[in-house]
């Protein structure tokens, strides 16, 4: 699948004065791995299942309605914590309704197996994860990047990853969001489907939140605290304006007890204060927007805010010939593709510079 947004293209760097490291990414499946970190475990008593599966080649959608199909489960029943990428292995909880865990965990399919199963109480929930673990493969790196790797990834453990949405939030042709866009304009029909409005939807929230994280980014100011900036707490998520607290925020700021949040722009959203709140009104006029087209698709996109950067613990990059395989850590929501974009400057579609 090859996804071409423009608007991803044009994303400034973070470390745009470093030079790229040219490599092949996603040679095979392998390459490129992912384990999701659950929010919580299966508690063993409920009816619905938590099962946690590995896939290859497949979206989780597909695996899904492979597992539902064989054990005879309703897939608008089913759930997921994250939607895993397709060219990837990934291993990600499920879950389903009214099966027997013992059941699920008798299937294997080519690319697809369940590694556990057990009872839970609820059905798992968008968001319900605490983190994802990667582990990917850069294949014939030039070994003379490796040091400018290696402070790519120190600048970003300092100050931070932007938390740009990646190529995969756009569609695969990557209008999603000017679609969107026209019809909440009134400029064309919405889908008819309403899996479809919420995705486009999402997709245009998603495009607006990346240029407010790409101004932050271009004024160097990724982790900067303004006065009205609504900040958000890294440890229990809850969220407060800066006022005459400016400096505090600063220090926790530069603690990595807080960052500045954007917007997903919607008509439950909270509005930052003051100044930063005329910059992201600014931001919405942009696309000729107003808090009325919000008011209209509050049910589809209520809105919500969302951090301009995510921490990245320290890398383990080990190298072995020409190949280059990093192991991190990412908070749920935020994108490998991101940081790989940083590394090689180009994004995650692009096979190769030379």
């Amino acid at each position: 699948m090859v996804y071409r947004n423009p608007n991803v293209t044009k994303l400034p760097f973070l470390t745009s004065d470093i030079a790229p490291i040219d490599a092949v990414l996603r040679a095979s499946p392998e390459d490129f791995e992912v384990e999701e970190v659950p929010a919580y475990t299966p508690s063993g008593t409920g009816d619905h299942v938590l099962a946690f599966i590995e896939k290859r080649e497949l979206t989780t959608r597909e695996a899904l309605r492979r597992i539902c199909e064989a054990v005879g489960a309703d897939l608008a029943q089913a759930g997921w914590a994250g939607l895993k990428d397709r060219h990837a292995v990934t291993r990600q909880w499920v879950s389903l309704f009214g099966v027997a865990p013992e059941r699920l965990r008798e299937l294997e399919f080519e690319g697809l197996r369940v590694l556990e199963a057990a009872r839970h109480p609820h059905k798992l929930r968008t968001g319900h994860l605490r983190a994802n673990r990667f582990r990917i493969r850069l294949r014939k790196v030039d070994l003379s990047g490796i040091e400018r790797l290696r402070e790519v990834l120190n600048r970003i453990e300092s100050l931070g990853l932007p938390n740009y949405y990646g190529e995969q939030r756009f569609g695969r042709g990557g209008d999603n969001a000017d679609r969107a866009l026209r019809w909440v304009l009134g400029k064309s029909r919405p889908p008819r489907k309403a899996f479809n409005r919420k995705l486009e939807m999402s997709a245009l929230q998603s495009e607006l939140f990346n240029r407010c994280v790409a101004e932050r980014v271009t004024d160097a100011a990724l982790g900067r605290v303004y006065r009205g900036d609504l900040m958000k707490r890294h440890d229990t998520g809850g969220l407060f304006a800066v006022q005459d607290d400016l400096e505090e925020a600063r220090a926790r700021a530069d603690r990595w007890e807080i960052s500045p949040t954007g917007p997903i722009f919607g008509a439950k959203m909270r509005w930052p204060e003051g100044e930063a709140r005329l910059r992201e009104e600014a931001l919405l006029r942009s696309v000729e927007l107003t808090p009325d087209h919000l008011l209209k698709w509050k049910r589809i996109a209520p809105g919500t805010r969302r951090f301009v950067r995510v921490s990245l613990p320290k890398t383990a990059v080990s190298v072995i010939d020409n190949t280059v395989e990093l192991d991190f850590t990412l908070p749920a929501g935020a994108y490998a593709t991101i940081l790989l974009r940083e590394i090689r400057k180009q994004d995650a579609s692009a096979p190769r510079t030379s």
